[in-house]
């Protein structure tokens, strides 16, 4: 297995692979807006997936759903490396992933050129002061907002109960529109969602693993 310095090399050469940087914030992404069309060369639905770690599930998503593209977002190239690597190995031209802060997300895509978000398993953020970092806080919906088409849909798989609840309230407070949640998803999977189980991240393994429930939300922001 390669060494952490191997890996950002190898993340820089990988053709599916994406950086951008805190200087080039203002020019944005070169990809923005052109994903469809330099990238994947189709029009098949995008779908994102933040905090995506090794990248394991949107891999897992892309070879189960070949009619949609996905990407995977996070600021770690060395926990990336895995997916991007597997879906090299695999030839999968339907995943590509970004390095990248989730602060700087509307910098990568335009307005209405991404149809989903998935928000799995993401640090809570417990303490009160750190509020504004929880990715369903209205601080990144707002940014979410800005590339989202309408209608586009955000799902949150998470083991915290303060931060399901949290995201509730949210919704709640917003109007924004909730289309399913349940507390306990093992239990209350919906019989045509089976794909919300059987996709399991490393960290909903050793969640599970440990019998804590998993708590799922999808709802609309736009």
């Amino acid at each position: 297995m390669p060494g952490k310095l191997e890996k950002f090399a190898d993340f820089n050469s990988f053709k599916n692979c994406f950086t951008l940087y805190f200087e080039n914030i203002e020019k944005g992404m070169p990809l923005k807006g052109k994903w469809h069309s330099d990238y994947f060369k189709n029009q098949n639905p995008i779908v994102l997936e933040l905090g995506c770690g090794k990248g394991e599930y949107s891999v897992s998503l892309a070879k189960n759903n070949p009619g949609k593209n996905y990407i995977g977002v996070d600021i770690k190239g060395n926990r990336i490396w895995t997916g991007a690597k597997e879906a090299l190995d695999n030839n999968m031209p339907n995943v590509a992933f970004v390095r990248t802060r989730i602060d700087f997300i509307e910098h990568c895509f335009s307005p209405g050129e991404v149809s989903e978000i998935w928000i799995t398993f993401p640090d809570p953020q417990p303490q009160k002061t750190r509020e504004r970092k929880r990715l369903t806080n209205m601080r990144f919906i707002e940014r979410y907002r800005k590339f989202l088409k309408p209608g586009g849909l955000v799902h949150l798989k998470t083991d915290s109960t303060s931060l399901y609840e949290y995201t509730m309230e949210v919704i709640k407070e917003n109007n924004l529109k909730i289309l399913f949640h349940t507390n306990d998803l093992y239990q209350n999977c919906p019989p045509d969602r089976k794909e919300l189980i059987e996709i399991k991240t490393h960290y909903e393994k050793l969640f599970t693993a440990k019998g804590e429930d998993i708590k799922y939300i999808c709802y609309q922001i736009n």
